[in-house]
């Protein structure tokens, strides 16, 4: 064999090893936004939960605190406002954290 045999199999083999790696670079770079996507799905469902116990206890504790302060004929009406409060705010936060996925 001479010299000019194998300089054609050297190229070719560096041709396949230029092709592995740029394989190789876009799926690292496909991989960035998928994981940051199930990243923010994560941060969305803990905070869901998070949101979900608290609510209830804040609820029940202000049920209990209305009850106490609050003369019976009003009470329902401060009820009603402090559940319209904590929907707004639920609504604001998962809207915020549904634009940071989609938006």
């Amino acid at each position: 064999m001479s010299d000019t045999d194998t300089a054609p199999d050297e190229t070719e083999s560096t041709d396949d090893d230029t092709a592995a790696e740029t394989e190789t670079e876009t799926d690292a770079t496909t991989d960035g936004p998928r994981v940051r996507r199930y990243a923010n799905y994560a941060v969305l469902l803990v905070l869901g939960l998070l949101a979900f116990v608290a609510v209830i206890q804040l609820y029940l504790s202000v049920s209990n605190a209305i009850r106490t302060w609050i003369n019976p004929e009003y009470r329902s009406l401060f009820q009603a406002a402090f559940n319209l409060v904590v929907l707004l705010a639920a609504g604001v936060g998962i809207s915020y954290q549904l634009r940071r996925l989609y938006g």
